[in-house]
């Protein structure tokens, strides 16, 4: 298969960047006589940025005019944010949050701050084409929950950042827009689906972005990226428009650069909505609160392979964490969890879904799907009343064992990938050492195991490869105990310190 040159795509739709904002002052702020310099601002946590705000050290429009500069510096290189909100409108929004600011208001905890929408969500007025020619002009007239939720706690969407076609694969590119391309090597993929997100992150370009995860799409590309992705539980983050409301297997959630911006994004996207029969009634505002916690004497398993094949350099890496964990004053065991039957729920699960979402559309409109909804489709049809029932059982006995293993362990640690990041023009690994991956998802499978159980599960940063390449280790946690691995994370991160380091390409 052959990949689109991104730099042509873009020109061919005029979006090779965007103008270098202007030097917008901020009267109504104490900001403009001690700033850091754009670059520095662009690569500030979210948390920070958000306090800097509110003690107007710093002017919502600074900070825009910041991001815009790095945008128009980067973007064209990597290919990460696909469609943009015009200028004029963003250095409105951001004068109007200066202007409530300066009379002592805000409209809550992301007042002011950027944020990269994924490609797969609806924005109202502003482009979604899901990385498909079927939905390639679409504007919607509203937006998805999430990006309600976003924007009324006070942050300004600057653009829509790239997916694979219809979220497909972890492997960011599309007949639309072409490949997003790995900040720390622009030959690799950056993962995906929310590949475009976590390259936006890792290039400075917005310190928040949201994103969903099937089979590991916030975790995948954090861990290509060197960025931090949750795996939110079902139900944290309400789906209130999916055409199967009790499904599992799909989620939405936070992407950022550190595990304390992760939750402050969740603190916003997290809440009950009637509209969602498994939306999770538990107060967000837990996310919003400080992450340290003590560790000692909790019981960790790390696996030894799960029974999937690994490039080393990766399992290595993970392996390599364990002396982190236990200066934390971990627990630390080799164990793993029984998933068999893991790999045949997640596959046909998906097929059933996938069919029900595209296909009615394939008779007309083949000619405009790629192969993998082809091949979804196909198989989803045939699945049989009977073989789903029993399938179900499978699924809930693989979730009770991986269940009660946990009752064991607080927490199980492994890599998030089984592969470093891939050439940008291989669609996907075809082959793991010496074992052949038979379609484009079976490389995934250390991601989409803990998809079908439903678990929580974090990717952070923990090392790079001899080629300078990210690797990501995946914090698993308790059914619906989101919290606690966020909390996990945020010890891991501050005694690594990993995710520090900045691509080359975005200084």
């Amino acid at each position: 298969m052959i990949l689109k040159s991104s730099a042509a795509t873009l020109a061919s739709m005029g979006l090779t960047s965007i103008a270098v904002a202007k030097d917008h002052t901020a009267p109504a702020s104490e900001s403009s006589n001690n700033l850091p310099p754009p670059d520095e601002i662009c690569f500030m946590t979210a948390v920070d940025l958000a306090a800097l705000l509110r003690t107007k050290k710093i002017s919502a429009r600074e900070v825009m005019t910041a991001h815009l500069k790095q945008i128009a510096k980067v973007n064209s290189k990597v290919n990460a944010i696909v469609t943009f909100v015009p200028e004029d409108q963003l250095m409105a929004q951001a004068l109007a949050a200066d202007e409530l600011i300066a009379k002592g208001n805000t409209t809550g905890a992301l007042h002011g701050l950027p944020i990269a929408v994924k490609d797969l969500v609806e924005t109202k007025g502003l482009r979604t084409t899901y990385g498909s020619l079927l939905w390639k002009d679409l504007i919607p007239t509203q937006d998805a929950l999430i990006v309600e939720r976003q924007k009324n706690a006070g942050a300004i969407v600057i653009g829509k950042t790239n997916v694979p076609e219809l979220g497909m694969g972890s492997q960011t590119f599309n007949p639309i827009f072409g490949p997003t391309f790995n900040p720390y090597d622009p030959s690799k993929t950056c993962g995906g689906s929310t590949g475009g997100g976590a390259t936006a992150l890792a290039c400075g370009m917005t310190p928040l972005a949201d994103g969903s995860d099937m089979g590991g799409s916030l975790r995948n590309p954090g861990s290509f990226c060197n960025v931090v992705g949750l795996r939110t539980s079902p139900g944290r983050v309400p789906l209130t428009a999916v055409k199967m409301a009790n499904q599992t297997l799909s989620v939405q959630g936070p992407m950022a650069r550190t595990v304390s911006d992760c939750a402050l994004l969740l603190s916003v996207q997290a809440g009950p909505d009637v509209r969602s029969p498994l939306s999770l009634a538990d107060d967000p505002k837990q996310f919003a609160k400080p992450l340290g916690r003590d560790f000692k004497g909790v019981k960790v398993a790390f696996i030894k392979d799960l029974g999937l094949p690994w490039e080393k350099e990766v399992i290595d890496a993970a392996h390599a964490q364990r002396k982190v964990f236990e200066d934390l004053g971990c627990i630390v065991e080799d164990n793993e969890p029984d998933m068999t039957d893991a790999n045949e729920c997640f596959v046909n699960f998906r097929h059933w879904q996938y069919e029900a979402q595209y296909g009615d559309l394939l008779e007309s409109n083949s000619d405009k799907m790629n192969a993998y909804t082809k091949w979804h489709i196909t198989e989803g049809r045939k699945l049989t009343g009977p073989y789903l029932s029993r399938l179900e059982m499978k699924r809930s006995a693989l979730f009770r064992r991986v269940q009660q293993f946990l009752t064991q362990y607080e927490f199980l640690i492994m890599p998030v990938s089984q592969v470093l990041p891939f050439d940008v023009h291989t669609p996907y690994p075809d082959q793991i050492g010496d074992v052949k991956m038979l379609t484009y998802l079976d490389w995934m499978r250390s991601a989409y195991y803990i998809s079908v159980a439903g678990n929580p599960a974090l990717s952070v940063p923990c090392a790079f490869s001899k080629s300078g390449l990210p690797i990501g280790i995946q914090i698993v946690g308790r059914y619906n105990a989101d919290l606690s691995v966020l909390q996990m994370g945020f010890a891991f991160e501050q005694a690594t310190k990993i995710g520090k380091r900045r691509p080359a390409i975005a200084v």
